[in-house]
């Protein structure tokens, strides 16, 4: 076996477990695995390790690890920080494979913290010994009865197995999703608290979870995007051996208002990035914690697309009220809830089923009977409008599911589009029938709209690969016209740089001109009295050199040294193109309405760079703006053709390992067939 295969086998199907520091009480943190092991049944040997106690919770307990019969392939250490790193030195002394680190005390711990870490982080660069944690509560195996976990939520008696393999950042997470799951009728193979990451990430612990024959889909709990390159490695095999991922990550935090001083920095946040990243991952995203159960069986069903697809989704219903409810919640997620064609409407009659005029398939009560429901299924499934149908289901769901949920049971592994069933009424029954049978099943319209909308959009991983690692060093802004020179081959307005003192020269271009400062330290030139645009003569042009040189120092400023002229353009609009490199996920290329109101319209369109043609087009089309710039209602059409010939070239700047931060604001977008211009630029580039 390969290093990688030895300790993936070891993290999540060991067949010898010690348990160090483990405590007598099986009711403290440190003695529940061993409880927690014998109740599930594990088949493996056990080893207790406590210097102080002969026996533990009955069994006999060893000194310490180098007094065991044999190398356990899995230690989990319940001590604290400093004794833990003892018996991780123990470990790889040993040639134990993997070991989970219960403890805390590390880099959240001051002084005594970083010391701790500092020997932490050198035992792991000698490469010996794989850890989880330190902070993980533990993992689980439910097929093998290996709960390696202090979580008290794995004293739960009876826990569903399934195919659902679980990684969180958060350990008490894991111990929610389980009781969550157990009351749908959710079957689980794995669940694992990942603890600090300071060695084995996410994205390490799932591509070991690939390997289990017993997982269908993988849940994610993420609460930041460290790690990212391991996480996107691990969805491409997901992807490629047809396993669906989910995942439900916090929202904003506050590093989101400590980013670079552009535009872009100010749009493209950590929740913006986060979800352009899980996007070209494959990963399905959803916005509520229930979804992210609700959704895995929906995935099951439901193929990432390959390329736009309209998310098409027909309604069936036997409560109207219900029904509306699941459409507002889709339709706000951007779901197209389609009504059936007239063909369609044909086939319902045809079935002895009165389909009215509306968007939706309102059966009313007739709806409750068994072969009205089953042809109605049957019907909407076969027709070619839509992607997906949505089942609804009133009261009988409670009380007589042998009426409408019955033939959701019988239809669910027959052919045609995939369907998922709504219960409106609290009818947990028809819930873990519908589970156990493998039906996606929601209790909620907003979990609904959230799952059914994440599931349409997930695509097939599609990440830049073989991009520069950005070197270490200082940020350095460089002036605009120091940026233009990086943006090539991307269109310029032209420009000369005047010196401020100087007598003015005549210019190579003609009037207007807009004159601005040339200051690297100065990024919003507008908002230090820095800019003067209009300027339709030589006199009004001493002027306004004038004014910058007075309003430049008034504002802060340094003295004004040099002016950049340069040719004022018009066009049909504006918009930000910038790429940026992100601290946790890499570069991403923007599309944004421009200007100076950039960041109130919040009009934007994010894609991970570079980006080819295809994708430039796509994020064009996204845009909201450039829909007027397409000619709606009569307008004359913008060259978007160049705009998306302008983003590909920007994104590029991914491929040089010195750019930090590129932005155009604006980027003028010309008549069609006239190209486009960029009359301002902010780059940042990494110093040498």
């Amino acid at each position: 076996m390969t290093p990688d295969r030895i300790w993936q086998a070891a993290l999540l199907r060991p067949a010898r477990l010690a348990l160090v520091g483990v405590s007598d009480d099986p009711e403290k943190t440190s003695g529940r695995p061993l409880r927690f092991l014998r109740r599930a049944g594990y088949g493996g040997v056990i080893y207790p390790v406590n210097p102080t106690r002969d026996t533990v919770q009955g069994e006999v307990c060893y000194p310490s690890l180098s007094a065991l019969p044999e190398v356990p392939d899995h230690a989990f250490i319940l001590t604290g920080a400093d004794r833990a790193l003892d018996a991780l030195e123990d470990c790889e002394a040993l040639g134990v494979p993997v070991a989970t680190v219960l403890a805390t005390g590390f880099a959240e711990a001051g002084a005594l913290g970083a010391q701790n870490l500092t020997r932490l982080q050198a035992l792991i660069a000698r490469g010996r010994l794989r850890i989880l944690g330190p902070s993980s509560i533990g993992l689980a195996n439910l097929h093998h009865g290996m709960t390696l976990t202090a979580n008290a939520a794995f004293a739960e008696p009876d826990l569903p197995r399934g195919g659902l393999f679980v990684a969180s950042h958060s350990g008490s997470l894991i111990g929610a999703l389980l009781s969550r799951g157990k009351r749908k009728g959710l079957g689980f193979a794995g669940l694992v608290s990942v603890g600090n990451e300071s060695d084995l990430t996410i994205g390490d612990v799932c591509m070991a979870a690939l390997d289990d024959p017993a997982v269908t889909g993988i849940l994610l709990f993420l609460e930041h995007m460290g790690h990212a390159d391991r996480l996107a490695a691990f969805a491409a095999e997901a992807a490629r051996r047809g396993i669906p991922v989910a995942a439900y990550k916090l929202g904003r935090t506050e590093a989101a208002a400590e980013l670079a001083q552009s535009h872009t920095g100010s749009l493209a946040g950590a929740d913006e990035v986060a979800d352009v990243f899980l996007r070209a991952c494959g990963i399905a995203r959803v916005r509520s914690f229930e979804a992210l159960l609700e959704i895995a069986p929906l995935l099951s069903r439901v193929p990432p697309a390959q390329g736009a697809r309209a998310g098409r989704v027909g309604v069936i219903t036997t409560t109207g009220g219900g029904a509306a409810m699941a459409v507002d919640q889709m339709a706000g997620a951007g779901v197209a809830v389609t009504a059936p064609s007239a063909a369609t409407r044909d086939r319902l009659r045809a079935a002895g089923i009165d389909p009215g005029d509306s968007r939706i398939l309102d059966l009313t009560l007739a709806g409750t009977r068994y072969d009205v429901m089953r042809a109605a299924i049957e019907v909407m499934r076969s027709a070619p409008e839509f992607d997906l149908v949505l089942v609804c289901v009133g009261s009988s769901a409670r009380f007589n599911p042998d009426l409408a949920v019955q033939p959701a049971l019988d239809l669910i592994d027959t052919p045609g589009h995939p369907f998922a069933v709504f219960l409106v009424p609290d009818a947990p029954g028809a819930m873990r029938a519908l589970a156990q049978a493998g039906v996606p099943a929601f209790e909620d319209p907003e979990t609904c709209g959230d799952a059914i909308a994440a599931a349409l959009s997930r695509g097939v991983p599609g990440l830049p690969i073989g991009l520069p690692a950005l070197p270490q060093g200082r940020a350095i802004t460089l002036d605009e016209a120091a940026g233009y020179a990086r943006l090539a081959p991307v269109p310029v307005a032209d420009f000369v740089i005047l010196d401020a003192e100087a007598p003015l020269p005549d210019l190579p271009f003609p009037y207007p001109v807009v004159a601005k400062v040339l200051d690297a330290a100065i990024s919003h030139k507008s908002d230090m009295g820095g800019v003067v645009v209009g300027i339709d003569g030589p006199s009004a042009l001493a002027r306004a050199i004038d004014a910058i040189r007075a309003e430049v120092p008034r504002h802060g400023g340094a003295p004004v040294t040099r002016i950049l002229m340069q040719r004022m353009r018009a066009g049909l609009g504006e918009v930000l193109l910038g790429m940026r490199r992100d601290p946790q996920v890499g570069p991403i290329i923007m599309l944004a309405a421009g200007g100076i109101f950039a960041e109130i319209t919040r009009d934007s369109v994010l894609r991970l760079a570079p980006v080819d043609l295809a994708g430039a087009r796509d994020m064009i089309g996204a845009l909201n703006l450039t829909k007027i710039l397409a000619g709606a209602r009569g307008r004359p059409k913008g060259d978007l053709e160049a705009l998306a010939q302008a983003i590909v070239d920007l994104s590029r700047l991914a491929l040089d390992g010195d750019v930090i931060e590129a932005e155009i604001n604006p980027l003028i977008v010309l008549p069609e067939g006239q190209g486009v211009v960029a009359v301002d630029a902010l780059v940042q580039v990494v110093g040498r």
